[in-house]
């Protein structure tokens, strides 16, 4: 997928959740903005309320939604379900799509009317979406490859070099001059990555050195900043995610169970479906 392409994919997804939280409110906004106690006696109560066909129907419709954006992540990221057709960060936003969405209709379902067990439900739901939302920042964090998969830790390690050795071998510098960059570039080193290349170029300035041996170092120094900076990214990120699941998993399992229940309670009581 080009560019220009994924940001009409991401455009549209994003007008279809406003449009069609715009349209289910304009709707029955006379009916939602009425009190509990005089909702029955609305014109289009049986339309409108949990139970009426509209409700009842958004209500099943916004399950689905949740239920087939996560099946699909999940299938997707542990067993690569699709993988040969979507990547997994476009699957990532199709499912945030899906389960921002799904959740609206599910409160145009209850007509706004929380209480009990129900409470609990939407009060998780309203923590997964949000919690969902932090994941996909953190997610945009982790450095990848130019095919958009993620990079290892490993693999990012991987791609430095050994500094010391290529300024030795290569441009012949002396001893204390590389304890001096070797110094400077050291992870433990505090100093941001702008200060350091500036005070590298004085310490090359200084040196009886090809302006063509200067360029090239600071050139590799800049790839070796970046990617020191990629890997701490990584770690960090990595763990956020750690603590991020603590939330988010436990949170849609509680969903997940109550709308089990939910249902079969309503099942019970003798309310059919629509479709």
């Amino acid at each position: 997928m080009s560019n220009s392409l994924h940001k009409i994919y991401v455009a549209t997804m994003v007008l279809v959740t406003m449009a069609v939280t715009f349209y289910l409110g304009y709707t029955g906004f006379t009916y939602y903005s009425l009190p509990l106690e005089d909702r029955f006696y609305h014109p289009q109560h049986h339309w409108f309320k949990p139970s009426g066909i509209h409700g009842q129907g958004l209500g099943v419709i916004g399950t689905f939604m949740i239920a087939l954006g996560v099946f699909l992540y999940i299938a997707r990221k542990r067993y690569n379900f699709l993988g040969r057709f979507i990547r997994l960060k476009h699957l990532l936003e199709f499912h945030i799509f899906l389960c921002t969405l799904g959740p609206i209709l599910i409160l145009f379902h209850t007509a706004f009317k929380f209480g009990g067990i129900v409470s609990i439900a939407f009060w998780s739901m309203t923590a997964v979406v949000l919690s969902g939302v932090l994941g996909r920042f953190i997610y945009n964090q982790i450095p990848r490859t130019i095919e958009g998969r993620e990079l290892t830790l490993s693999e990012l390690q991987d791609l430095k070099i050994d500094f010391a050795v290529v300024l030795h071998q290569k441009f012949d510098l002396a001893t204390n001059t590389i304890d001096i960059v070797s110094n400077l570039m050291s992870e433990d080193n505090d100093v941001d990555s702008a200060t350091k290349l500036s005070y590298l170029r004085k310490v090359l300035g200084r040196k009886d050195l090809p302006k063509s041996d200067r360029r090239e170092i600071l050139g590799m120094a800049k790839k070796e900043l970046k990617l020191s900076k990629r890997i701490s990214r990584l770690q960090k990120m990595q763990r956020l995610f750690k603590y991020w699941h603590v939330v988010h998993m436990p949170f849609a399992i509680i969903m997940l169970i109550i709308v089990i229940i939910h249902v079969s309670v309503t099942v019970a009581l003798g309310y059919k479906w629509i479709f």
